[in-house]
């Protein structure tokens, strides 16, 4: 079982989303299971063969942003580029990032956008291996990301010349929910040189394997407003701290591709707890350890909040597991339900350890609010 995060850091994340998700809602909607540690190593910051060089770094926005503004490119550059060796100019780029049902017509137009400004980029003579264009997209703009690859590889366009450096990907091959519905196909893996940091429980970027899990399900809708909000809005050791997934590039020496899962801090479906006062936190911490061994149920195991198969492999959805250890399963609740007592009795009887991040939240929330909004919106 995973220990339990920071109190302090659980209330201020969840206070921060709480506030946001009601500004930002319209403009963002658009295998065999392990236990034990994570099987895939952990990378702090890219080498110097993956670093992204001092080009033109073009930025992105998600659905419902078409142009993002200077604050949100600062932050895509200081959280993801920076620390793979970027030493480049950033540009926005304008693309439609139209919601609903335009969003195949959307995509369309936003790969070819994409594309163009790649081209005029090369056709600059400033590219090279060392300085190739960067593309940053997030939620929509990295689910047609893939179709601009599909376009450049046509057109003949090295793959050392173009590097994509995509977060929230809706069509990841392992996760992405409209891959896996089979809405659209997964973003490539073996194109172009790239790398896709998703949030664990992302209802967009990590959505269950086996949906029959009702749990499972709520859980990842919860984690659309908690997590697919928050990834410029995090900070840079939960995205240095991110697991290198099976499957990629850095793990198999195989494809161009490396996936990176950002663990949640908190359980999506048990958040709005945290927003209770002094019980709070006890509700929260007697709960946590059972239900996120069901929810994790619905990715096919035990420990984490995703398909344990090949991050590089399309995982269509499914019905049930199948290779489960449910002695194991049964031992796990066991254990998960006097953790979540003890932890739930130590909140009780030390009343003012629960009271302190309830204050200390109450101090940073509004600051963590106006910074992600000013984030998306470029305030």
């Amino acid at each position: 079982m995973r220990s339990a995060p920071d109190p302090t850091r659980r209330h201020r994340a969840i206070g921060a989303t709480a506030a946001l998700t009601a500004g930002l809602i319209t403009a963002v909607l658009p295998i065999s299971p392990t236990e034990g540690p994570h099987p895939a190593a952990v990378r702090l910051s890219a080498g110097d063969t993956a670093a992204l060089g001092g080009g033109t770094a073009l930025i992105l926005g998600p659905s419902g942003i078409p142009t993002p503004g200077q604050r949100y490119a600062d932050l895509a550059n200081e959280l993801y580029l920076q620390p793979h060796g970027f030493t480049g100019t950033v540009q926005i780029l304008t693309t439609p990032e139209r919601l609903f049902f335009d969003k195949a017509e959307s995509r369309i137009e936003g790969a070819q956008i994409l594309t163009t400004a790649i081209e005029q980029q090369i056709a600059g003579g400033q590219v090279s291996a060392e300085n190739p264009v960067v593309v940053f997209g997030y939620s929509q703009s990295a689910g047609f990301s893939g179709l601009t690859m599909d376009q450049l590889q046509a057109q003949g366009v090295p793959s050392d010349l173009v590097r994509f450096m995509l977060v929230g990907d809706t069509v990841a091959p392992n996760g992405g929910i409209w891959s896996g519905l089979g809405v659209f196909p997964a973003t490539p893996d073996n194109l172009y040189p790239t790398d896709i940091y998703n949030f664990e429980y992302d209802g967009f970027a990590d959505f269950p394997r086996y949906p029959l899990n009702l749990l499972s399900d709520l859980n990842a809708f919860m984690g659309i407003f908690t997590q697919h909000l928050e990834y410029l809005s995090i900070d840079s050791d939960q995205i240095s701290n991110a697991v290198l997934l099976p499957g990629s590039a850095d793990l198999t020496g195989e494809g161009l591709t490396n996936y990176y899962m950002i663990p949640a801090q908190t359980l999506p479906l048990l958040s709005p707890l945290l927003l209770l006062p002094v019980i709070g936190q006890p509700l929260y911490d007697l709960l946590e350890p059972d239900m996120r061994i069901l929810v994790n149920l619905g990715y096919g195991n035990i420990t984490d909040g995703w398909f344990p198969g090949p991050a590089n492999v399309a995982a269509p959805l499914g019905l049930f597991p199948t290779e489960l250890d449910w002695s194991a399963v049964q031992q796990a609740l066991v254990d998960g339900a006097q953790e979540g007592f003890q932890n739930a009795l130590s909140d009780l009887v030390q009343p003012w350890s629960a009271l302190t991040p309830l204050a200390e939240a109450a101090q940073a929330d509004f600051t963590d609010v106006v910074s992600a909004i000013a984030a998306v919106f470029g305030i």
